[in-house]
């Protein structure tokens, strides 16, 4: 009897713990739906909607592989060095984006969700990270700590892509968030434990 009793305390425990986290779990979902809704919807307005649609493409792959391959190729020794670091973050950053977004599969918010902004756009891979936020971010960082002066400019920038994702309905907070991380802790830890390397081909590139 005292064994019973302890099964069913266990097990009541177990329950009330297992019921917590899916409401924690509710919650949060809720959240991030009210916040794509707000970026959505609410503030929508049709200055937002081309300034939006176009902005976005600062994170897409043509502008950024274009923008740091130009630094690269014509950069003079610094510059060159920047390319090549920023590059390196974002190849790294994206392999780890492709990755996530096989693993985990979740669905981009307008083919969940109803009443969601969509501007005619229709992308057939997964949403979790935002692959363009975790670019934004990737060149955003490299850039912000070789030259400390466009930094902030620089990281608002990036910043504004993000929100654009959400603004076009194409991701959720979350997934910008965890852009946000990728692509930023990537690019710490290419310039702290890499740059060295870096510098080094740079300086091949140049014979």
């Amino acid at each position: 009897m005292g064994i019973y009793k302890q099964d069913n305390n266990f097990n009541s425990r177990h329950i009330i713990k297992q019921g917590d986290n899916m409401g924690y779990k509710n919650k949060f979902k809720s959240f991030d739906k009210r916040l794509l809704h707000w970026f959505n919807e609410t503030i929508k307005c049709k200055s937002l909607d081309k300034f939006m649609y176009g902005v976005t493409n600062i994170g897409g792959a043509v502008f950024t592989t274009s923008f740091l391959l130009a630094l690269v190729a014509f950069g003079k020794s610094k510059l060159r060095v920047i390319g090549l670091e920023a590059l390196v973050s974002l190849s790294i950053s994206q392999i780890f984006v492709q990755i996530f977004k096989k693993l985990l599969e979740r669905e981009r918010p307008y083919k969940i969700l109803e009443n969601i902004n969509t501007f005619g756009i229709n992308l057939k891979d997964y949403s979790f990270p935002s692959g363009h936020t975790t670019a934004s971010f990737s060149i955003a960082t490299t850039l912000a700590l070789n030259i400390h002066q466009i930094a902030i400019p620089i990281l608002i920038v990036a910043a504004i892509v993000g929100i654009s994702r959400m603004y076009l309905g194409v991701h959720f907070p979350t997934d910008v968030i965890a852009g946000i991380v990728l692509g930023t802790t990537t690019s710490l830890i290419v310039h702290f434990q890499l740059l060295q390397y870096i510098r080094q081909l740079s300086n091949m590139m140049r014979l």
